[in-house]
């Protein structure tokens, strides 16, 4: 007679999974799930902490779209920032993947170096980088002096606070070159040995071999790149704090700035959910778009 106590061995498998996953799907549930569906909830309240909650309906997208020019403005700064920054980090990730391709002696040594500037704190990275741009003693404008160059305000200018920011924005690919580097190690050797044969240029073999082999990569770091630039906040908060005349005023900041300097809740939780459906129709259209110019190996274009 059968137990129907009893698990089948499939069964005790299914239960040994669920188990050993549990801490990660609690945590999923309480600490990413919970506050993702309170967040959208207290879009449609206005909340300053202090008073009780209340319920408004739409008012608080209804402010942001018609009277709160500093929404557009933040908008414009970031979408800006994410439109130079994603292509020029896709660029600069690039050179020096095939740079550290390379088989030369001590090659994992300069591996190293390029990759820690992405582990090290953002907050350490932007006090660095106060430095290097200040105006009256920093190295940047001391270098230009040098050639006979007077250089601007950087983070003090409006006309170049934006820029500069971007230029930081650099100094972290060493992440996105990783994943550039992994990629390049996939690509047979064999393609390029037949292109040398055929007599193509290394210029003709990057164009040819080495950039529609990786566009599965490609897409990969368009996509990390376009959230988390749209992301950016820490820059912004310790170098600029969003001036001068809100010139860095980045969407996340004025978001930040609306629930813990305004204490408006409510607000912020609905710009959070405008930040979120931006990105997520950028990454839509991009990974829909992929159908046109990715390579997967043995698949259709």
């Amino acid at each position: 007679m059968n137990d129907p106590f009893r698990l089948s061995t499939k069964g005790k498998g299914n239960l040994t999974f669920y188990l050993l996953i549990s801490p990660w799907l609690i945590g999923l549930v309480i600490f990413t799930l919970g506050p993702i569906i309170a967040s959208l909830i207290l879009s449609f309240f206005q909340w300053d902490m202090v008073s009780p909650a209340k319920f408004i309906g739409f008012r608080n997208f209804k402010e942001m779209f018609t009277l709160d020019p500093l929404f557009w403005q933040s908008l414009k700064v970031t979408v800006i920032y994410v439109l130079f920054r994603v292509p020029l980090s896709l660029a600069a990730a690039l050179i020096l993947a095939l740079m550290m391709n390379q088989k030369i002696p001590g090659i994992g040594v300069f591996r190293t170096i390029y990759y820690l500037p992405s582990v090290i704190s953002g907050v350490a990275v932007s006090m660095m980088w106060i430095w290097v741009f200040n105006p009256n003693f920093g190295l940047m404008n001391g270098f230009l002096d040098t050639i006979g160059i007077s250089g601007p305000g950087w983070f003090s200018d409006t006309k170049w606070a934006l820029p500069t920011m971007i230029i930081v924005s650099l100094y972290s690919v060493g992440s996105t070159a990783i994943i550039f580097l992994a990629g390049l190690k996939g690509i047979p050797d064999v393609l390029y040995e037949a292109a040398e044969l055929d007599g193509a240029s290394k210029l003709q073999q990057l164009f040819t071999i080495t950039i529609p082999q990786l566009t599965p990569t490609i897409l990969f770091n368009v996509i990390m790149l376009t959230i988390t630039s749209f992301q950016i906040f820490t820059e912004g908060l310790i170098i600029t704090g969003g001036g001068p005349a809100n010139s860095t005023m980045f969407f996340n900041l004025y978001l930040y700035q609306n629930a813990f300097t305004y204490g408006r809740l409510g607000y912020a939780s609905a710009l959070a959910w405008i930040l979120f459906t931006l990105t997520f129709i950028c990454a839509f259209y991009i990974f829909k778009s992929s159908r046109k110019w990715v390579y997967y190996e043995g698949g259709e274009q």
